[in-house]
């Protein structure tokens, strides 16, 4: 029971002590100790460590989850170490809604079918976004959330300690300053300037010490950035490798609507594609001139119809005797096989079509090459 008292009191006495010295030293009426340039440096480098490294990753989790809610929650699981639940990405939800609405129109009518290769499209931008999330989780945030947690947390002690041992230092210097002044004007104080001189070489050795110890956490902020920066590497390459998932997705889907874009012309509940003498403009082409305009190659007798037997070969197909048109490229196009022709946007080719042809495609002519070309990526010209 003494003891405990005896224990309260004394840390009672330095509490007061660290406080009184704080405050002169704010009041402008008691010596600080320094320390170095390089420690304060250190010191510098730290807080600057620390404060980008909160910012960057609150952004981070922002940019993965823009819902504050959902973050708020995904925190709380965190902080009482369950598993985060799953969640749908918007883009699967999308998905799912545009495949039920499709049920509801008709799978098979020409909106249906889109529905279906759109939602599928959605799906699969929403199984990506779920990969990157938690590849960015687990290779970036959770190392910057780690530092802030765990190192930061151990250096920020380390001061804390430090500075305690700079201010009983400081004490200390001035117990034996004041303590040498009255030695100065009588010889009875000569016990106190000994006792405050050994103090003063115990606080030294301790302060010496500490600053040793924060000194190198402090410098190990060098390994902290180089960790860091192997981090955002793996960031940069999730974040790559998900926008050329998507790009390529969007890619497949824009091939595929480009491909069945006949059905989306004419009446949409009929079950066979309108001839060209009555085909209006493709959706999204309203301003192109109609396709009965194009010239057509006549049927030859003895000459067997390429395009009816479903079979094209570029080198056998003639432009009309009649002419041709130019047209030019709006958006760039991969060619599914060696019957079409690859396009370029903004380049100009020659354009014409072929009896019995799908009037959503034409034949395009490009110096030595071509092939089939669809009529919705074409801005054709008088």
């Amino acid at each position: 029971m003494d003891f405990n008292v005896k224990k309260l009191a004394s840390d009672a006495g330095v509490f007061f002590s660290r406080a009184m010295q704080f405050t002169e030293e704010k009041l402008g009426q008691a010596e600080k100790t320094e320390l170095d340039a390089h420690f304060e440096n250190l010191l510098a480098r730290a807080d600057c460590t620390k404060n980008w490294t909160e910012k960057i990753l609150r952004q981070t989790e922002v940019l993965l989850q823009p819902n504050p809610s959902a973050r708020v929650e995904e925190f709380l699981y965190e902080k009482l170490d369950r598993k985060v639940p799953s969640r749908v990405t918007n883009g699967e939800l999308l998905a799912q809604y545009m495949t039920e609405a499709a049920n509801d129109f008709g799978p098979g009518t020409p909106y249906g079918k889109t529905l279906i290769k759109v939602g599928e499209t959605q799906r699969r931008l929403g199984a990506a976004e779920r990969d990157f999330i938690h590849s960015a989780s687990l290779n970036f945030l959770t190392p910057l959330r780690n530092f802030l947690e765990g190192d930061w947390r151990t250096i920020s002690k380390e001061r804390r300690i430090l500075q305690n041992r700079r201010l009983d230092l400081d004490a200390c210097k001035a117990r034996l300053k004041k303590a040498k002044a009255a030695e100065a004007k009588a010889a009875l104080w000569s016990d106190e300037v000994e006792k405050a001189e050994h103090e003063l070489r115990l606080t030294q050795t301790e302060f010496d010490r500490q600053a040793e110890v924060t000194r190198l956490l402090l410098e190990g902020i060098s390994s902290t950035h180089v960790n860091h920066l192997r981090c955002l590497h793996e960031f940069v390459e999730s974040q790559t490798n998900y926008y050329a998932q998507c790009y390529q997705y969007m890619l497949e889907l824009q091939k595929q609507l480009g491909r069945f874009s006949g059905t989306f012309v004419g009446n949409a509940e009929s079950t066979s594609p309108p001839t060209a003498a009555t085909s209006p403009p493709a959706v999204g082409a309203a301003t192109l001139p109609a396709v009965p305009t194009i010239p057509v190659v006549p049927t030859i007798v003895g000459v067997p119809n390429t395009v009816a037997e479903g079979v094209l070969n570029p080198n056998e197909v003639k432009p009309p005797a009649s002419g041709t048109r130019k047209a030019r490229v709006l958006y760039d196009y991969e060619a599914a096989d060696s019957t079409e022709l690859a396009l370029l946007a903004d380049e100009m080719i020659t354009v014409y079509s072929l009896p019995g042809m799908d009037p959503d495609w034409l034949i395009g002519e490009r110096g030595n090459q071509k092939g089939k070309v669809p009529v919705t990526y074409l801005e054709l010209l008088s």
